[in-house]
């Protein structure tokens, strides 16, 4: 991380228990919305897609970093290996491709989304919660409620 802070990347950033819990509220929101009946499939995407944001945000933030305005999502996401372990640079790839096709099916085209993928997204929110959840209580338990 400190190499992400050299390089321009990343700045400081004391991590508050308030702003985890509402970080923590958000994803749970996301991942309830995501399920919602009506919603396009591109649309829960999105919305899964901002809970497993989310929750590499809290991993970025208890770190002690936020990241520069200039790919904030790309470098939130890519942080997830280098907080958690290189065990999770496969997930902080499949968590890119996704930020590409929400990205496309935000902007550029509807229906690049199949419920399989909005299904398998969320999945992996859910077990991505369990495993921040365990790293704060391990590693940062005094920013939790």
């Amino acid at each position: 991380m400190s190499d992400w802070h050299k390089n321009g990347w990343l700045r400081p950033h004391k991590a508050s228990k308030e702003e985890i819990a509402n970080l923590l509220e958000i994803v749970e929101r996301d991942l309830t919305d995501a399920t919602a009946k009506g919603l396009s499939d591109d649309w829960k995407f999105g919305i899964a897609y901002n809970a497993a944001l989310k929750l590499c945000t809290i991993l970025l933030h208890s770190s002690g970093y936020r990241p520069e305005k200039n790919l904030a999502h790309y470098r939130t996401l890519q942080s997830l290996p280098l907080i958690l372990g290189a065990e999770h640079d496969s997930n902080a790839d499949y968590l890119d491709a996704c930020r590409k096709k929400r990205n496309e099916t935000e902007y550029d085209f509807a229906g690049g989304v199949s419920e399989e993928e909005v299904d398998e997204l969320i999945g992996f929110c859910g077990e991505l919660k369990q495993e921040v959840l365990a790293w704060l209580k391990k590693n940062h338990k005094p920013l939790l409620r």
